[in-house]
């Protein structure tokens, strides 16, 4: 613990500054040189997989445990089921709000079950087939347990350790609004949408998933573990993107952008409502004490 209190305290930002830049660029280089999500495989996890490795890496440099950023065996299942809670209730009102969108607009929906990779111009691919379901769902283990296990439980208590929570959180949050840049690039430059049309779904994109980790980092910050905010990844990477569609007559996903910005806006102010009233409750104690 000697080596890992005195990387933190004389380098914080640098260790963040590393991980990221080299996460970002091996992310990089498979969305636009390897594009794995356009194989059979259907997702990017190559860059996933190598951000595990990083960040294993770290923390063996630092004598720390996955435990300790957030990856304890106690809380497991409650964290996953509270996650998956949370998700599946802001959601099933956003699906409803979609649905009831297409409806006012003379396209009446219903919901499919089937796999497709997550693209901001639309889902590329379609497959119903039960095999094609558990590629999705391991794959998007991987991507989630990296992403939290690197954004929330790395930096977080790096970032923490010489700065408020608040502040922590907030770079943590922008780091991984930047994180996913890369797809708004990789669709202009594909010539999916033009360049005004990725520099404002880009900066949206940015902030959503802005919002996102300042959501996932708030439940770390309760819980004291990875396990809520991983559960609620899951579940919006695999059900919400992936898996349960919305299709008119004018074709699958029309407004699953809105769809998924409804559900975080939603859960957002849920998670944030929770953490105010507990910290208000906190304070009075205190101050009656």
């Amino acid at each position: 613990m000697v080596g890992y209190k005195k990387n933190i305290k004389c380098r914080p930002d640098n260790l963040c500054a590393i991980i990221f830049t080299l996460c970002l660029s091996v992310r990089s280089v498979e969305y636009f040189l390897i594009e794995t999500d356009k194989t059979v495989i259907g997702e990017n996890i190559l860059h996933k997989v190598v951000g595990i490795l990083l960040l294993a890496g770290a923390l063996k440099s630092m004598d720390l445990k996955w435990r300790d950023i957030g990856f304890q065996r106690n809380g497991f299942l409650s964290g996953i089921l509270k996650g998956s809670l949370l998700g599946s209730v802001c959601f099933l009102i956003s699906y409803g709000l979609e649905s009831a969108l297409l409806a006012s607009r003379g396209t009446p929906a219903h919901l499919e079950i089937y796999i497709s990779s997550f693209s901001l111009t639309g889902p590329q691919i379609k497959n119903t087939d039960l095999i094609f379901f558990v590629p999705c769902v391991l794959s998007n283990i991987v991507n989630v347990w990296m992403e939290e296990g690197v954004f929330r439980g790395l930096f977080l208590k790096t970032l923490s350790r010489d700065r408020t929570f608040w502040r922590a959180d907030l770079i943590a949050a922008i780091l991984f609004g930047i994180w996913h840049i890369v797809m708004p690039v990789r669709s202009c430059m594909n010539g999916e949408m033009s360049f005004s049309a990725a520099v404002l779904m880009g900066i949206g994109y940015m902030i959503l998933s802005g919002v996102m980790g300042i959501k996932w980092g708030l439940l770390y910050h309760m819980t004291g573990n990875i396990w809520a905010g991983l559960g609620d990844h899951f579940l919006n990477n695999t059900v919400a993107t992936n898996m349960l569609h919305v299709v008119s007559q004018n074709g699958a996903d029309e407004l699953q952008i809105v769809r998924i910005m409804a559900a975080q806006l939603i859960s957002f102010a849920l998670v944030l409502a929770i953490y105010c009233r507990r910290n208000r409750k906190r304070n009075r104690r205190e101050h009656s004490s």
